[in-house]
C-alpha cells in the first residue's frame, strides 16, 4: 500500500515575514484529523528562516525533536543550559521528555533551511536531554541509505532517540536504485528534497512524499540525481 502526496498537498504557513514553512502533518493552526500522524511521526516542517531571524524562548513536552539543517546555520539555546551551533550536515535530537524550552535562531547573513521532525516516545516521563552530531549526511555518502537517527541500537554512530525509529538520508545518483527491506507491520516514509524517484513503481518529483505500510520491500530508482529522507516507523502504537 503506498499513498502519494504531492508537493502542492503540503500545508503553506507565513505566519510572520520571516518564515515561510512547509507542515507535511497538522501543526499549529493547520489541522487535519485524517492527517495528524504516520505511526509515531507527528510533525515533518520543512521550514526556511530568514537571516536574523527564527524561533524565541518556547516550550516543549513528551516528544522526541530532531532537526536537520540542510543550508545554514541554527543557534540553539535551551533550558538544559545547551548553548550550539547546528551547521549543513550536522544533526540535533532533543528530548523534551517532562519539559524544556528552547530557542532556535538564524543568527546568520544567509537564508537557513531545515527539517524539523517529532515522533512520539516511546515512554512518557523521560529526563530532557540534547544530542549533536556531525554526520555530513548532504554530501559525503552516495547511493546507499545513512542512519542519522534512531532508537534501534543495533545502529552504529547515530543519533540516538527514544522511538523505535530510524531516520535514513540518500544521495541518489540517476539510473542507481536502493531497495530497502520492511515487513508489513512497519511504515516507511520518503520525502524528497530534489531530483525524481520511482518508488514501487510510483514518479515522486521535488517535495512530494511517498507513505507506505504493509510491504515487504521498498525499490527506489532515482530517474534523476536524488536526494531524499525515509523514515523507518513502527505500525502500532504498542510498538512506537
Amino acid at each position: 500500500m503506498l499513498q502519494h502526496l504531492p508537493a502542492a498537498d503540503r500545508h503553506h504557513a507565513a505566519p510572520a515575514p520571516w518564515l515561510s514553512s512547509y507542515f507535511l502533518f497538522s501543526f499549529a493552526d493547520y489541522h487535519d484529523r485524517q492527517n495528524v500522524h504516520f505511526g509515531p511521526l507527528r510533525v515533518f516542517n520543512d521550514d526556511n528562516v530568514a537571516p536574523q531571524n527564527g524561533f524565541p524562548q518556547h516550550p516543549h513536552a513528551e516528544m522526541e525533536i530532531v532537526t536537520l539543517v540542510l543550508e545554514g546555520e541554527v543557534t540553539h539555546e535551551d533550558t538544559l543550559g545547551n548553548r550550539t551551533a547546528i551547521t549543513a550536515g550536522e544533526v540535533q535530537r532533543m528530548t523534551a521528555g517532562t519539559g524544556v524550552a528552547h530557542s532556535e535562531m538564524n543568527r546568520q547573513d544567509k537564508a537557513l533551511h531545515l527539517y524539523q521532525l517529532w515522533f512520539l516516545p516511546s515512554q512518557r516521563g523521560l529526563a530532557p536531554s540534547y544530542e549533536q552530531k556531525e554526520l555530513n549526511f548532504l554530501s559525503r555518502h552516495r547511493n546507499e541509505l545513512v542512519p542519522l537517527v534512531t532508537g534501534q541500537k543495533v545502529l552504529e554512530d547515530v543519533v540516538y532517540m527514544n522511538s523505535n525509529s530510524t531516520v535514513y538520508w540518500a544521495n541518489l545518483d540517476c539510473g542507481k536504485e536502493i531497495d530497502f527491506k520492511t515487513f508489513p507491520i512497519r511504515l516507511v516514509f520518503i520525502y524528497v528534497k530534489e531530483g525524481s524517484l520511482l518508488v514501487n513503481g510510483v514518479a515522486l518529483g521535488p517535495n512530494d512524499q511517498a507513505r507506505l505500510g504493509d510491504e515487504s520491500a521498498v525499490r527506489i530508482v532515482a530517474e534523476k540525481d536524488a536526494q531524499f529522507i525515509l523514515i523507518d516507523l513502527p505500525a502500532s502504537e504498542a510498538n512506537y
